[in-house]
């Protein structure tokens, strides 16, 4: 029984050794205690659905068969759970009473007698101590150490077994408490290690979408002290279709354990770096533009005389064609997470192309567009929103087939635009939020988000 409470803290929580984590989970004191409340009505309601096999067996010349036995009550109180600096949990149940009924056939000799039975188990006490691991990068569980004792037993006889003497009813008592004291804790035994079956069988990567695969192995054992438990993670992104490693590495950050919550998580800029970085490798980050794609508002349209007004020349090599331009990324967009504030760093390279009449592109000229947007995130309820605003953008004449021209007056139109009709957009869909995941029913309660440097900070209390 005392697993199932076991796996239902960890389900609060669930190979690269060495590597410093991306993503970090504490589970506190406070997350332990309404997990044990939790499991605690689990437990019980699992016992009293239990059912059991025919038991046979044998005392002395009586021979006995069990059949049909199930729980009709149990008082399972509270058990005490505490982390065991080190090891993993420390589980204590004292006071448990049960009683189970069933069938009772006896042989005797030529003597064969049968009717039912109830029996009462009084005062039981059970300790256990739960080891978690690192299972090549699965959270593993298995049994440190395990105590049983039982107060007492009361058995009773009904029907035609009512008629056993008091003396072979003294004998069955006996024997039966020693029976069911020395089954507890090879039962617990077996049931952790049906849990750690589980957990071997857990996925550690997970599809995103048709273009991502998320990396969530553990990076390393987990860590117990008195207080906490801390599981750490890889938390890579990478992509579907092939797993390069990016070229930058995690850098250690450090999440501190905030009592007054029973769970909090770190997520390091590494893991949104790597997003940017499956994208980029994978040339999905390169787009497209013809004067379609303007809004019909804009003050400039992609054709050779609107861009005249910039490229005094262009409208004079090229006179009356659409343009069309080629947006991409010329290096790995970055995340950086400031206190207060996440940056986003956006590398771009544009080519220009006239349309011909026959539909043929001519490359007209290449430009560096630099972006740099800061952006603040919160948390309400259940959802993430978020704001964004232009810190800087800048253009660069890279190389021109029409001759050289200034970029000044057109960067200051276009950062002009992104103020005006990207960014309101943009903040408005940001305004909206994102719903925050829910697992197994699971509710947020008052969450606090916070970036820091390096790493975003989360905590929060849960209700089920």
């Amino acid at each position: 029984m005392l697993p199932y409470l076991v796996f239902l803290l960890l389900s609060l929580s669930t190979h690269t050794h060495g590597e410093n984590p991306a993503i970090k989970l504490i589970l506190t004191d406070k997350g332990l205690q309404y997990g044990k409340h939790l499991g605690a009505g689990f437990v019980q309601d699992r016992i009293k659905d239990m059912s059991f096999a025919d038991i046979k067996g044998r005392i002395g010349l009586v021979k006995y068969v069990l059949s049909g036995v199930s729980v009709s009550q149990c008082d399972f109180p509270e058990p005490t759970v505490d982390f065991y600096d080190g090891v993993g949990f420390k589980t204590m149940i004292s006071g448990l009473n049960i009683r189970v009924i069933g069938k009772l056939k006896i042989t005797l000799g030529f003597i064969h007698v049968g009717g039912s039975f109830d029996l009462a188990a009084f005062n039981v006490g059970v300790t256990s101590v739960v080891r978690l691991g690192d299972n090549e990068g699965h959270l593993s569980i298995s049994s440190k150490a395990c105590s049983a004792e039982i107060g007492d037993v009361s058995i009773n006889f009904h029907g035609g077994a009512s008629s056993i003497s008091k003396m072979v009813i003294s004998l069955f008592k006996g024997h039966f408490k020693g029976e069911i004291q020395g089954k507890i804790c090879p039962a617990i035994q077996q049931q952790i290690e049906d849990l750690e079956r589980q957990l071997a069988a857990i996925a550690v990567s997970f599809q995103v979408g048709s273009d991502l695969v998320l990396d969530v192995p553990l990076s390393s054992s987990p860590l117990v002290d008195s207080a906490s438990l801390e599981l750490d993670f890889k938390g890579e992104f990478y992509s579907a279709k092939n797993h390069t490693d990016p070229p930058f590495q995690v850098q250690n950050f450090s999440l501190t354990r905030q009592d007054s919550y029973m769970l909090s998580a770190g997520m390091s800029e590494f893991t949104a770096n790597s997003v940017s970085y499956s994208y980029f490798s994978t040339g999905v980050l390169v787009a497209r533009i013809t004067d379609k794609m303007i809004p019909a508002v804009s003050p400039l349209r992609l054709n050779t005389s609107s861009f005249g007004k910039f490229i005094p020349q262009l409208p004079k090599l090229f006179p009356d064609l659409l343009m069309e331009l080629s947006v991409s990324a010329r290096k790995v967009p970055m995340f950086s997470f400031l206190p207060g504030e996440v940056q986003l760093g956006l590398p771009g390279m544009v080519t220009a192309f006239a349309v011909q009449n026959n539909a043929t592109l001519t490359p007209l000229f290449k430009l560096q567009a630099d972006s740099v947007f800061s952006g603040q995130v919160s948390i309400s309820g259940n959802k993430v929103r978020g704001s964004a605003a232009l810190s800087n953008f800048t253009l660069t004449l890279v190389s021109s087939e029409i001759g050289p021209f200034k970029t000044t007056d057109l960067e200051n139109l276009l950062r002009f635009g992104i103020k005006t009709g990207v960014l309101p957009e943009l903040n408005a869909k940001l305004g909206e939020g994102v719903v925050l995941p829910s697992l197994h029913h699971i509710q947020l309660v008052n969450p606090v988000l916070k970036v820091k440097k390096g790493f975003v900070d989360f905590s929060s209390n849960v209700a089920v």
